[in-house]
């Protein structure tokens, strides 16, 4: 099927999906109905969560339409106590029928379970009472024509840029509506509607020496938070060009740079070592650390919840706990978990609000941008690209494959890869060195460059 035909065929499939997203009147309806169930099934007490989703996602390579694809989605999950006995069940079905047997499915199940006497709803005192619009819906509908103009747009940006570029593994544009309602037996009852967009190109180079691929994104809850398409394609090609005739290194200890993009990672890896589930099961290396130094002493860790429009942002979590504002490292010591009422009654504490995570999590950056934070390495490894995962929560040990450039005088010299970086998390946080002011605020994590102090880099 050619281009043009396959655009009209999708177009009318597409937006006629769109004129029956089910208002938040309806879901807030279903909540109502699966908790008076479930009070009449004999639960002393019940909270669910429905939803509805819909979205696009089409990719472009070589300049064709290659893949198209529209989601719509719904469901209802609902958990049953029983004094400290607990049960859950779900459903894609809003049947009244399917509603009442989905409520009897969890009954059934909690009557049959253990005792858990952390099991039940947040503390009621702890629920959200004013709900802070958080500007986070911006839905867009383009046209099908509309949406393989940009991608199109995108890759062919990348593809003329040099001619080394010699192929695509294409580019995508996706866009994402979705609708939530959480409710439960203490009275709450609170509603998110939320969009998500985003294009990105992954792009391949080759030279005499071989072939090498890098991909850029931009991602935003409105489509004008966007990048230009060709601005991505560019950044996509550039990154793919610059990794060409990459080298190995021979084995040493040096400083190294984690470039924004991949700095996340090392955030997210202290997410895991603070988390209730890891904590209260003796499973994490920051266990018993609260008031202790974990980082350096200049580093600064927070969340920032209430964001207008962050991708991270929620006024309340996936308990109806309301969030706030808060410091988990400050002056390098660690202040606080991150629990839901569940990890928390676990270690004898107060929920933190992170039921489904962390919110806008945030590491103060430094004043330096990225060729800042080189010059002050002088020199080491700039490391652009994560490949596999070998990070123990348990003991800090750290080990991942990494590709990036070997760094001297504060410049770029060459290429590397099949590498590897090595170390203990203990170590890595009380040796970092700074932070740089080029955040990249595509996710939930926000952090610039980080720069680590006597890392182990294998090699040859």
């Amino acid at each position: 099927m050619r281009t043009k035909d396959k655009k009209q065929k999708i177009e009318h499939r597409y937006l006629s999906s769109l004129s029956d997203l089910t208002s938040s009147e309806r879901l807030t309806d279903l909540i109502d109905t699966v908790l008076t169930e479930a009070k009449r099934q004999g639960a002393s007490s019940a909270e669910a969560g429905a939803n509805l989703a819909q979205g696009l996602s089409l990719t472009v390579r070589l300049g064709e339409l290659e893949t198209v694809e529209h989601t719509r989605d719904k469901g209802l999950g609902i958990t049953v106590y029983f004094g400290q006995r607990s049960g859950s069940a779900s459903t894609t079905d809003f049947t009244p029928a399917a509603l009442r047997d989905t409520v009897r499915a969890a009954c059934t199940i909690a009557r049959y379970t253990a005792e858990d006497a952390c099991t039940g709803l947040a503390d009621p005192d702890r629920l959200a009472k004013d709900i802070p619009d958080l500007d986070l819906h911006h839905p867009w509908n383009p046209k099908m024509e509309t949406a393989i103009d940009l991608a199109q747009l995108c890759e062919d940006s990348a593809r003329r840029l040099d001619s080394r570029i010699s192929n695509s593994e294409g580019a995508t544009l996706s866009t994402h509506e979705g609708l939530e309602v959480y409710g439960n037996t203490h009275g709450f009852l609170g509603t998110v509607a939320a969009t998500r967009h985003s294009l990105s190109a992954s792009i391949i180079a080759q030279d005499e020496k071989g072939m090498q691929r890098d991909y850029w994104y931009t991602v935003s809850r409105m489509s004008s938070g966007l990048e230009p398409p060709e601005a991505v394609g560019k950044q996509a090609a550039a990154r793919a060009l610059r990794r060409l005739g990459a080298r190995k290194l021979s084995t040493r200890r040096c400083s190294v740079v984690y470039e924004a993009p991949v700095a996340a990672s090392l955030l997210s890896h202290f997410v895991s070592a603070v988390s209730g589930g890891n904590l209260y099961r003796q499973a994490s290396f920051l266990l018993n650390h609260i008031g202790k130094p974990v980082f350096a002493d200049h580093v600064h860790i927070y969340e920032q919840p209430h964001l207008k429009a962050a991708l991270g942002s929620a006024a309340f979590d996936g308990e109806g706990v309301a969030t706030a504002p808060r410091d988990l490292v400050k002056d390098g010591v660690l202040e606080g978990y991150v629990l839901d009422s569940y990890s928390a009654r676990k270690l004898k504490m107060q929920t933190t609000g992170n039921a489904g995570g962390v919110h806008n999590l945030t590491i103060e950056p430094g004043d330096r941008d990225l060729t800042g934070l080189l010059k002050q390495m002088d020199t080491g490894l700039l490391v652009t690209e994560f490949i596999g995962f070998g990070v123990n929560v348990v003991t800090g040990d750290y080990s991942r494959g990494a590709a990036g450039f070997w760094i001297e005088n504060g410049e770029i010299q060459y290429p590397v890869e099949e590498i590897t970086i090595a170390g203990n998390l203990k170590d890595m946080f009380r040796g970092l060195v700074a932070v740089g002011n080029d955040v990249d605020t595509r996710g939930n994590i926000r952090t610039g460059s980080i720069l680590l102090d006597n890392m182990a880099v294998a090699g040859s």
